[in-house]
């Protein structure tokens, strides 16, 4: 029998029945779900030291489960020291058994390791039903080791979901276990 991840199981079993109870949708194909989760590391320290790229890189590569993209600077910026074409950034995009796992770590792991976290603002949505999640230190993922890092980084979590309202999305992210704070 194939890995289904509990994340996904709760999804199938409580979520989907609670959606179309909520909404109406009379078809299951109507229900909101996730499409990926997409993860993006600014490395901008990366223009004066290469290690830097490389340790931000393994970093994310370890968070995610698997090998990040590279971003390069699309312009140049004479202040920044910045070249266009300097690699500046990492991001990788989860999709299915991966974006699920580390959706429920996110969720139940490394979100409450935040200190003094009263939860996720529920205004973060972007008008068709995907939220973005600003990060400011990747310690709080359990991955990784504090004694190997340099410094702590910032890290660019967006969830991407067939919602078509904020008020869908945020329906479906509440039911699979995001902690919104009372607005």
């Amino acid at each position: 029998m194939a890995y289904v991840p509990e994340m996904l199981k709760k999804y199938r079993e409580q979520v989907i029945p609670e959606l179309q109870k909520e909404f109406g949708y009379k078809n299951l194909m109507q229900v909101p779900r996730l499409r990926k989760v997409t993860l993006n590391m600014g490395l901008g320290e990366a223009v004066a030291s290469a290690s830097a790229l490389e340790q931000g890189v393994a970093q994310l590569t370890v968070i995610a489960g698997q090998k990040p993209v590279v971003t390069k600077a699309k312009k140049s910026i004479a202040n920044f020291k910045l070249r266009e074409g300097m690699s500046i950034g990492a991001m990788v995009t989860l999709r299915h058994t991966a974006m699920w796992d580390f959706f429920s770590r996110l969720v139940n792991v490394a979100l409450p390791r935040v200190r003094d976290f009263r939860g996720l603002s529920p205004k973060a949505f972007d008008g068709r039903g995907n939220y973005s999640i600003g990060i400011r230190d990747h310690v709080i993922f359990p991955e990784i080791d504090v004694d190997t890092i340099d410094h702590s980084r910032g890290l660019g979590v967006v969830v991407n979901t067939t919602a078509s309202s904020d008020e869908e999305g945020r329906s479906l992210l509440r039911l699979l276990g995001v902690p919104f704070r009372e607005s």
